[in-house]
């Protein structure tokens, strides 16, 4: 994501086409809620930002966000997923979510096991962060409503063994799973499933679907499924350009909503063009509250919550130690 928005504000201060010169300011909240506050506060106190691509993860989003909204400074998310953050009792002005929420993932994993798979029973496994609770319950709510058995079950994040859950993963006859949480725990999880003998099908979201994934897991990680509100660049026509331009800059293919961080700086931009040199916060937030913005992996808009409008969801498998895009669940399922 980082580089994705590097490279839409090098492109951009290279046309020579703006009013002011874009920098790159960066903040790591390492993913982490109670890293969160310092890293906000750092983009707040330089009063020369005028937006925030981020927060990346649903904890950090949840906290941070007061913060955000106390300074007027607009966070656009290409990957914030929790669909709770955008609810208007949290007051969360200034956040846009830049990606469909895990009530379509959810939906979508259940979708994909419920009618393509046929599976009868669901072991469903969350990691207790905002992100896999909020994914996990909207799989099991699909799930239930088509029919399928559920076997419910939550391991915190950095658990230093999974065997159990994995022995308990076979000893339950489920013939599927579904884990909701991140890679750096879905890997070593997977290593204890194969190890443990499972045959079944397993799935996980976008908290999942990067190649770290296979690294730290390895072969345990093969046929796994990942679903994710996000193409992959260097397939779709649409991004193949922008993936070619990643790979010359970073000397490496583009990740996980790499090309959507670069749409949402770019759709920043068209609204700093517009208010022709005089950013203030608050007035480049109204307006990106307003905008839409058809960007390379699709159309930006949000509703009167900062909720995206869109709803699809794309399905890839691990195969042959590679992460390998199947498409749109909803295409897939017919």
């Amino acid at each position: 994501m980082q580089n994705g928005v590097k490279l839409a504000i090098d492109q951009a201060n290279a046309k020579g086409d703006l009013d002011v010169k874009l920098e790159y300011v960066a903040a790591d909240d390492q993913g982490l809620p109670d890293k969160a506050t310092a890293a906000a506060q750092k983009a707040i106190d330089d009063e020369s930002v005028v937006a925030v691509v981020g927060p990346a993860f649903s904890g950090p989003t949840n906290t941070a966000s007061p913060l955000y909204t106390e300074a007027g400074l607009v966070t656009v998310s290409p990957s914030a997923t929790n669909p709770n953050l955008t609810d208007p009792k949290n007051g969360f002005e200034s956040l846009l979510r830049g990606v469909p929420n895990d009530s379509q993932q959810g939906a979508a994993m259940a979708t994909y096991y419920a009618k393509k798979l046929k599976a009868k029973k669901v072991y469903l496994l969350d990691d207790k962060t905002d992100y896999g609770t909020g994914l996990a319950a909207v799989a099991e709510k699909n799930l239930k409503a088509a029919g399928v058995q559920i076997v419910r079950k939550a391991v915190p994040q950095k658990t230093p063994d999974y065997s159990a859950t994995a022995k308990d993963v076979v000893n339950s006859k489920a013939d599927a799973l579904i884990y909701a949480g991140y890679y750096q725990d879905a890997a070593p999880f997977a290593k204890k499933l194969k190890e443990a003998g499972y045959k079944g099908a397993a799935i996980s979201g976008d908290g999942t679907n990067d190649v770290k994934f296979i690294e730290l897991a390895g072969d345990a990680s093969e046929n796994w499924f990942l679903t994710c509100p996000c193409t992959d660049a260097t397939v779709e026509a649409g991004t193949k350009k922008f993936a070619a331009d990643y790979q010359k800059a970073f000397n490496r293919a583009p990740g996980t909503y790499s090309a959507e961080a670069y749409d949402i700086t770019n759709m920043i931009i068209e609204q700093i063009k517009g208010l022709k040199g005089d950013v203030q916060r608050e007035a480049l937030r109204d307006a990106l509250a307003k905008a839409s913005y058809k960007g390379l992996t699709k159309t930006f808009s949000f509703d009167e919550n900062g909720e995206f409008k869109g709803t699809d969801v794309y399905l890839y498998q691990v195969k042959g130690g590679k992460i390998a895009y199947q498409g749109n669940v909803n295409e897939l399922v017919g």
